[in-house]
């Protein structure tokens, strides 16, 4: 299985939409956990680094530097 790239900042596309009907997610937090922010709700989230990448489906917009 190929490791997915992301950063802090990129926006993701999770595999389950949040309850609020959106599927973008911000990158708000990185190291043993990281923390995801919905773009619809503001609603964030925190998950093991293993968990979030066996759940991220894309990265939808990169973070310019």
């Amino acid at each position: 299985m190929e490791e997915k790239e992301y950063g802090l900042n990129d926006v993701v596309q999770m595999k389950k939409p949040h309850p609020c009907g959106d599927n973008q997610w911000k990158i708000i937090r990185l190291g043993m956990d990281i923390r995801i922010k919905c773009e619809g709700c503001g609603h964030s989230v925190m998950l093991p680094r293993r968990e979030f990448s066996r759940k991220m489906k894309k990265v939808l917009k990169k973070h310019e530097e």
